[in-house]
């Protein structure tokens, strides 16, 4: 098992718990730095992938069809349903096993700890995204934003062909480890709207 990387889940997974209690209604149909998508869109996509495919992908079984086309934001409490998903996530990559072989991945196999960091960059990217359209800081350590530099420096360009990101942004040599991922990723830092 990977503590760092599942450290750096958990802390994640937080945090996007705490990002969806502050979001509100009035504030679904509004602009995102995902430019193909509004809010609610892009929340239905978060919770999905960033909660119950971070279970799925542990648990190595797929994500069941009803909730491919689940609007997530129309359930009472979605936000405490979307936290509580979360810790089930995290939980369950908190066995030893799970970091052990291969994950399906959708495209072919990926050994466990690669699909867990590409998993994490996906939450911290996406719980990024949500924060800066509900006009919510988001806050990660050092130490996560560095995991996901990393893996986003190592796929950004084969995201990009498959249009998963944006041609990258330039931001200056100062900028923080977060910050030049989201840049790598085709996304602003600077984003408000």
């Amino acid at each position: 098992m990977d503590g760092r990387l599942h450290r750096s889940l958990a802390e994640s997974a937080a945090e996007a718990a705490r990002i969806a209690r502050g979001v509100t209604p009035d504030q679904l149909p509004g602009a995102t730095p995902c430019a193909e998508y509004d809010t609610r869109t892009l929340v239905n996509h978060w919770v999905l992938y960033t909660s119950h495919g971070l279970e799925h992908r542990a648990r190595r079984t797929p994500i069941p069809d009803e909730l491919l086309s689940r609007d997530f934001t129309a359930e009472e409490g979605w936000a405490t349903g979307y936290a509580a998903q979360l810790d089930r996530a995290v939980d369950a990559w908190a066995d030893p096993a799970v970091w052990e072989g291969e994950i399906d991945s959708g495209g072919g196999t990926t050994p466990a700890p690669a699909l867990a960091a590409l998993l994490l960059a996906e939450l911290v990217i996406h719980s990024w995204d949500v924060a800066r359209a509900t006009g919510q800081a988001y806050r990660c350590s050092e130490e996560t934003a560095g995991a996901v530099l990393a893996v986003v420096g190592e796929h950004a360009e084969l995201y990009r062909q498959y249009q998963g990101f944006g041609d990258p942004v330039t931001v200056p040599g100062t900028a923080s480890a977060l910050d030049r991922a989201l840049a790598l990723s085709g996304r602003d830092p600077r984003w408000s709207g």
